[in-house]
């Protein structure tokens, strides 16, 4: 099942959380998004290569708007962690697969062309409990800029990653995305890097040094980045939108047990219990999935362009 790959893409997205919490120690947000992406495009010019790839497309536009939503959703999600706390705004965050739900809903209601899978979104609002128990978050009064920054940035990830499933129906492979996306980190980066150390008087902002384990922390970023986005990217080509996107919530998992290993954080029975419903949660979505799957013709570009991507879900 292809919606599977996105299991994989969360356990990487984990690994490389970790090493931008350690990272955040030597670097600003704006030279990580910087090198990440960076990397991402090093990566990615000798896989291309080597797989005899192409990075030609007709399709500069959507990728375009893909990396300015995806680029802009992820600044968004770093400025709502500066201003909340981190529960809250993972929390947030976490709130796109309901965004996704949401449209799906919308188009479908507007085309009346499929019914909509409520099970589906059972699923997805059980893993969005879970996430809420394990996390608890709590907005006060004086943070409603922050709540609405994340909310906003929720919302901005579901329109990206919807983007990256209709990329993935007009025929655009893995690696062109996530190659143009990388490219538009880069430039985001160093600018907010050349700006930073220009106007803001802080001196975490702006260029700082090298060393051998602030490198081996950037690279890692960079390529397990990478290799998360490809595996993201063909889960939602490939796989059920709201299938691909419940898993996600499995990120929250693989990132609290990171956090107990290697900060020693601890978990009360209620973080547990939401462990167990999310797991539940994305077993729930496949079984569901699996039933319901129904044989049909594989989706062409040419079809992709003449039939919306989100009415294809319903």
């Amino acid at each position: 099942m292809q919606s599977l790959w996105m299991l994989f893409a969360s356990f990487i997205f984990a690994i490389m959380g970790v090493c931008v919490k350690l990272a955040s120690l030597q670097y600003s947000t704006t030279e990580i998004v910087m090198y990440r992406g960076l990397t991402g495009v090093l990566f990615l010019a000798v896989y291309i290569r080597l797989q005899h790839g192409s990075l030609r497309t007709a399709y500069g536009l959507h990728h375009l708007w893909r990396g300015a939503i995806g680029v802009t959703a992820l600044w968004l999600w770093f400025s709502s962690i500066s201003l909340l706390p981190l529960a809250t705004a993972m929390t947030l965050n976490y709130m796109a697969p309901i965004w996704m739900a949401a449209i799906l809903f919308v188009g479908g209601w507007w085309r009346e062309e499929k019914r909509f899978e409520w099970g589906l979104v059972a699923a997805i609002g059980m893993s969005f409990l879970g996430v809420t128990m394990m996390l608890r978050p709590a907005i006060h009064a004086d943070q409603w800029l922050g709540a609405t920054v994340g909310l906003v940035s929720g919302t901005l990830s579901a329109l990206a990653y919807l983007q990256v499933r209709q990329l993935g129906q007009l025929g655009e492979p893995e690696y062109r995305v996530v190659f143009y996306f990388s490219c538009t980190g880069t430039v985001a980066g160093l600018l907010g890097t050349l700006l930073g150390s220009s106007f803001v008087v802080d001196p975490h902002f702006g260029w700082h040094a090298h060393d051998a384990r602030g490198v081996a922390l950037l690279a890692t970023i960079g390529v397990t980045a990478t290799i998360a986005q490809m595996a993201m990217t063909r889960a939602y080509r490939l796989g059920k939108t709201l299938v691909t996107a419940n898993l996600q919530y499995t990120g929250i998992v693989f990132s609290s047990i990171w956090g107990i290993l290697i900060w020693g954080d601890l978990l009360s029975w209620l973080g547990w219990a939401g462990i167990f419903i999310i797991l539940l949660s994305g077993l729930s979505a496949t079984y569901y999935n699996t039933r319901s799957a129904r044989p049909g013709a594989p989706l062409t570009a040419l079809t992709a362009t003449a039939t919306h991507p989100i009415a294809t879900e319903l």
